[in-house]
């Protein structure tokens, strides 16, 4: 992948608003915010947008969001909005690599990054990743050498939604990295809370996986749609449990894929 030349497009156009006082505050929406510009090339052509079906679509997605919001902050603009630019293709064979969100109806790795997007809440929290790149870096260079291993955390009446990734710009197989969460600020009053953890990665909410597992079939029988179908929605890595609070804090523990995404949720009453 080569994210550096997308973020330098949009810092280039962030540095042009501001620019113009008049413009400063005007409400900027990325009208076409995606890794390269040919939505109807299939990977049938065009190999190297295989990307487009598995999970490193989910991770750049969310790898190029916080660095949109990290490059706003600093040139002063309003940053109002990102849209992704895919389309529907019709009649055309199972992951095709072609962008778009859904293939023959069935859900991409990529869609379900939207919907743990869709689940933050709207006040945005302070988040600090010791693994993490300076922004200036990856628009300098990319993630070419140690992969970006960020977070963005928000809130909303008595939950905390944090959603953590772990990115490179390849996609090889690597160790899962180790992830020690520590949330902190939560209400001394409450003694334990509910943790809902969500996960994309090669392995859960991808139902590019299950199809090549079936053998990659053109004309899945009604029970390998269904599967593939259920395969293909937004998982839980377990079961929802109840955690502790101590002292206004949780600590939590677990591993996370290269090109994976978690979303965890912690509510309490």
């Amino acid at each position: 992948m080569g994210i550096a030349r997308q973020l330098a497009s949009i810092a280039q156009g962030f540095k042009i608003a501001a620019s113009f006082p008049e413009y400063s505050q005007t409400p900027i929406i990325l009208g076409e915010s995606d890794p390269e510009g040919c939505a109807a090339c299939s990977a049938r052509s065009n190999p190297q947008n295989a990307y487009r079906n598995g999970a490193l679509y989910a991770s750049y997605t969310a790898e190029t969001l916080r660095a949109i919001y990290d490059l706003s902050r600093r040139e002063q603009v309003n940053f109002a909005g990102a849209v992704t630019w895919s389309f529907e293709f019709e009649d055309q064979p199972y992951f095709e690599g072609f962008r778009e969100l859904a293939t023959n109806g069935l859900d991409k790795p990529v869609l379900n990054a939207f919907r743990m997007f869709g689940q933050l809440g709207r006040e945005r929290l302070k988040s600090e990743s010791s693994a993490a790149l300076p922004v200036d870096e990856v628009l300098r260079a990319g993630v070419r050498g140690q992969p970006d291993i960020n977070a963005i955390a928000t809130r909303k009446n008595h939950e905390i939604e944090i959603l953590v990734w772990n990115y490179h710009d390849v996609d090889l197989p690597v160790d899962p990295a180790r992830i020690d969460l520590s949330v902190s600020g939560l209400p001394a009053t409450v003694g334990q809370a509910l943790l809902e953890h969500f996960r994309i990665d090669s392995n859960h909410s991808n139902g590019f996986t299950a199809w090549k597992e079936m053998g990659a079939p053109q004309s899945p029988s009604p029970d390998q749609y269904e599967q593939i179908e259920a395969a293909g929605q937004l998982q839980l890595l377990e079961s929802p449990s109840f955690i502790r609070i101590e002292q206004g804090a949780a600590r939590l523990q677990f591993t996370l894929p290269r090109q994976g995404l978690s979303l965890l949720r912690i509510n309490w009453q």
